[in-house]
């Protein structure tokens, strides 16, 4: 007999009864009531469309759906909703990087093929047009949904795995629904946590009786005062300075205060504008300017200062190679906050297992978060084990903890399990951003168009806390000459503190910034010397055995080789926009260039990664790697690079990690490291592996390496061995036979010029831009990007081709949309970022010149694929229109107001 209290609904064809109130969130019910946890949830307003389900067939988001609407009718999900093929060609395809937006975007297309099956691209565009995604900018989506019955591809065979377009060897989970993510794991009777967020950049405040509120609302309250260790923690345990909770004082809006935990029917409807708390606001300084000026108020009273801190990088006499120069530049530009807008915001659970404290959550860096966590909660590091949770999408954010120190210690106090999910306000009010800078240089040419010097200064507003500032205004330095040869070379930077949000790592580390100013010198510089753009660049290219601007001698340089492939392109995009604008009319055609260099890993520090391998009892090969992947593809690439070191075929590689009690430190996935360092750790370890089997088995190096029905089988011609694991005693590991290896790359601090080995590789691009501009409007459209990169050896194609076609997305949203304004684009609605709409046509050209260090000669692109992108859209925009934009983003009143100040 059906209960009274039930509401009926049919589920992937199947009847469900479920109690909650029909005005609750369709998306609330899916996943905490029927665990149908495939639907994801990024804004709770519709904005991103990841909570994507079909009702009748047709497309909703499951955030704005009351209950009550879904009764009586058929709803779709990910997890029974989407036909197999159309699975298999995202797969196939490389559609699915970090997988967060993907259930959304495979309900979506679902729709569509339904009513038509052969669909145009422009209609596949416009069908997923509601669904956000910041990692692929798009075009592997769509070529997915248009190509749904594309054959599998074969696995490589042994020792071919590199170079091969192997799908994600994580993929599966991403598609079907069954990937979990920071908000997807409930333990049973985890309490819900909740923060107390700061509404002003600026205040003092002092606690209420929050006992008697905790006491009347059946919840606990933590607060400062219950952190047990060193309340302040950063991205560079040297400059500690932001508190998990705040103790007396807050230096930005949205900073925590206290935490609330209890049941979560009951924290969930909480006010929390209730809790007792008076607040005693402050002024703030909300530029950097102000920051500097004679008399400001101090943030951090013991810096002795607001400034942060200083880069430099000096090489011979910059402003004597000015002077004596033939062609002169100068320019100043500024720069925005940018917001990371990863569909997922930040979400975890904590745990104890003994006296040991778990915690589950979105993360780019577990050792880090170990580290930092057991620090602030008085724990030595062994007794906290992180446990990285799918990530949906990070690009440098999630590198700095977050909720992993306030679950912890709800989860240390309370000995239950703890959640926290924040709200994408939550998320974007208080998680880092990109720096904003402002940024003066001046460079010369002489009459030949050689570089002859450079000068650059560079603000960079690093918000109430340190962060990765420290990082950026090293960085910013080293690469703000480009990848070109500037004999002469005064660079200076400086991170200052304001009220402002914190800014942080977001993909390039301050070099997408400095290439803007860079770009625009030397675009300014080839027209005063009436040079082609792109050949004065090549006149100008790093070659091998030129030094840097560090004065480290380069090998493996590739630019040249990236700005020679896009000869081709550059010609013909010439040639059409010239023909496209002698129809006359208020739309412009333009085409621009800008090249990009980029070192991977820390700045001239130890940048460490430890890879372990090893043979079960049970003849199963497994590879213990813990770089995290959030969606670049570091599962699959550095497996791949192992296999064939290791000389077996992928499918034989058993992945095991990220996990700080399961894995080696592989340090961070940030500064495009993983597939350098990570990749040259499991290089090593699959050759010593390697070595010792072969050692084992008396055989040769040309022997071939199978694992075959719990055994080991080596060939070498007409002999064959089998080695039997189950017969040789177990190591300290408990491994039958295991490797471990380290590398760290051969870098060097650099002195006090900035000179030294700050990077042992470097990776190349440079791109091609081509647009419309609206002279009228100020509107421009970005109509394709050419793309060529140096990757030293492409692991993966295909995965190669996704970060490119992703940094581009993220370049573009830089150049013409994106503005975080604190207080004001704190949603998805109001803060934009590309969608289908606005994504032009990208090429991707893989250039491979092998760099002597990497592995296999492979280079780091993940960073790097961004920086060009948006000079080389001003760029194009200029020579459309004649506007020189320096302020970023170039919106429709900045290229209107910069074409009335070029017209004559």
């Amino acid at each position: 007999m059906k209960d009274a209290g039930l509401a009926s609904l049919s589920i992937n064809g199947r009847p469900v009864e479920v109690a909650s109130d029909p005005g609750r969130r369709l998306s609330d019910v899916l996943r905490e009531e029927l665990g149908l946890r495939g639907t994801k949830v990024g804004c709770d307003a519709g904005d991103c469309g990841a909570c994507t389900v079909l009702l009748d067939g047709a497309p909703v988001c499951a955030c704005l759906t009351p209950l009550g609407r879904a009764l009586g009718r058929e709803i779709a999900t990910v997890e029974g909703g989407v036909a197999e093929d159309l699975q298999a060609s995202f797969l196939r395809h490389g559609a699915a990087q970090c997988g967060i937006c993907t259930p959304g975007m495979l309900m979506a297309a679902s729709a569509l093929l339904t009513r038509n099956a052969r669909p145009s691209r422009g209609e596949v565009e416009a069908a997923l047009g509601g669904v956000l995604c910041r990692c692929t900018g798009y075009a592997k989506i769509v070529d997915a949904v248009m190509a749904t019955a594309t054959a599998a591809p074969a696995l490589p065979k042994a020792g071919a795995a590199v170079g091969a377009r192997v799908e994600r060897l994580d993929g599966r989970p991403k598609v079907d629904g069954s990937e979990s993510y920071g908000a997807d794991h409930v333990p049973e009777g985890a309490l819900l946590v909740r923060a107390v967020r700061s509404p002003h950049v600026a205040a003092r405040f002092a606690l209420g009786d929050i006992q008697s509120w905790a006491a009347r609302h059946g919840v606990q309250v933590f607060t400062a005062a219950d952190i047990p260790g060193e309340n302040r923690f950063s991205a560079i345990p040297a400059f500690a300075d932001q508190p998990a909770l705040a103790r007396d004082r807050v230096r930005m809006r949205g900073e925590a205060v206290a935490i609330v935990a209890g049941p979560p029917e009951v924290v969930e409807a909480l006010d929390l504008a209730t809790f007792p708390v008076d607040w005693s606001e402050d002024t703030g300084l909300r530029d950097p300017d102000s920051a500097e000026s004679a008399g400001a108020p101090q943030l951090h009273e013991d810096r002795g200062g607001n400034i942060l801190t200083r880069g430099l990088v000096r090489r011979g006499d910059a402003r004597a190679a000015l002077a004596g120069s033939a062609h002169l530049a100068e320019v100043e530009v500024r720069t925005s906050f940018v917001e990371h807008a990863y569909i997922e915001p930040e979400a975890g659970v904590a745990w104890m297992e003994g006296d040991v404290l778990v915690i589950r959550a979105c993360t780019q860096a577990p050792v880090m978060d170990r580290d930092e966590t057991a620090k602030i909660l008085a724990l030595p590091p062994e007794r906290v084990r992180i446990i990285p949770a799918a990530t949906g999408g990070g690009f440098g954010s999630k590198l700095d903890v977050s909720l992993q120190p306030l679950i912890g210690l709800v989860a240390l106090r309370s000995g239950r399990p703890a959640r926290m999910v924040y709200t994408r306000r939550e998320s974007m009010a208080s998680t880092t951003k990109r720096h904003p800078a402002h940024m003066q240089a001046r460079a010369g040419a002489d009459a030949t168009g050689r570089i002859t010097g450079m000068v650059f200064d560079g603000q960079f507003d690093t918000g109430a806390y340190a962060s990765w500032g420290p990082t950026v205004a090293v960085r910013v330095p080293v690469h703000a000459s480009g990848p070109y040869r500037v004999p002469a070379y005064d660079a200076r930077s400086r991170a200052v503190h304001t009220n402002n949000p914190v800014a942080g790592a977001f993909r390039g580390f301050g070099v997408p910034q400095a290439a803007v100013a860079q770009e625009t010198l030397f675009e300014d510089l080839a027209l005063a010397a009436g040079i082609d753009r792109l050949a004065f660049r090549r006149i100008n290219a790093l070659k091998d055995g030129d030094r840097s601007v560090c004065g480290q001698e380069l090998w493996g340089v590739g630019i040249d080789d990236c700005l020679a492939a896009l000869e081709g392109p550059w010609a013909q995009a010439l040639a059409e926009a010239e023909a496209a604008n002698a129809q006359g009319g208020r739309i412009r055609r333009g085409v621009g260039v800008a090249s990009c260099w980029y070192g991977c890993g820390n700045t001239g520090l130890p940048n460490p990664s430890t890879v372990r391998a090893g043979i079960t009892r049970e003849g199963r090969l497994r590879l213990h790697q813990g770089a995290t992947d959030i969606g670049q593809g570091a599962n699959t690439v550095i497996a791949q690079i192992f296999a064939d070191a290791l000389g077996v075929d992928l499918a034989s590689v058993e992945l095991i990690g990220p996990d700080t009690a399961l894995t080696p430190d592989c340090g961070k996935t940030s500064a495009s490291r993983q597939t350098f360092v990570t990749g040259k750790a499991a290089l090593l370890a699959g050759q010593a592996l390697r070595a010792r089997l072969l050692a084992l088995a008396n055989m040769g190096d040309e022997a071939s390496i199978a694992f075959e029905n719990g055994a080991v089988v080596l060939r070498e011609g007409a002999r064959s061995r089998r080695i039997a694991p189950a017969e040789l005693p177990l190591d300290v590991l408990g491994y039958a036979l295991s490797v471990e290896e380290t590398y760290d790359p051969p870098t060097s601090g650099l002195d006090a010029d900035g000179q030294g080995v700050p990077y042992a590789v470097y990776g190349y691009g440079a791109q091609v831009a081509e647009v419309a501009v609206d002279l009228d409007l100020g509107t421009v459209k970005v109509l394709r990007i050419t793309a060529a990169h140096d990757v030293g050896r492409a692991i993966n194609p295909a995965l190669a081709e996704g970060q490119i076609e992703g940094g581009i997305a993220q370049g573009l949203g830089m150049a013409l949309m994106e503005e975080y304004i604190p207080g004001r684009t704190e949603n998805l609605h109001d803060y934009l970022i590309p969608t289908t709409g606005d994504m032009p046509e990208v090429r991707s050209i893989l250039v491979e010149k092998p760099d002597p260090e990497g592995p296999l000669g492979a280079k780091g692109l993940g960073e790097h694929v961004l920086i060009p992108t948006a000079p080389a859209i001003l760029n194009a925009i200029r020579h459309a229109s004649g506007a020189r934009l320096t302020r970023l983003p170039a919106l429709p009143h900045r290229v209107r107001a910069a074409i009335r100040e070029a017209a004559p």
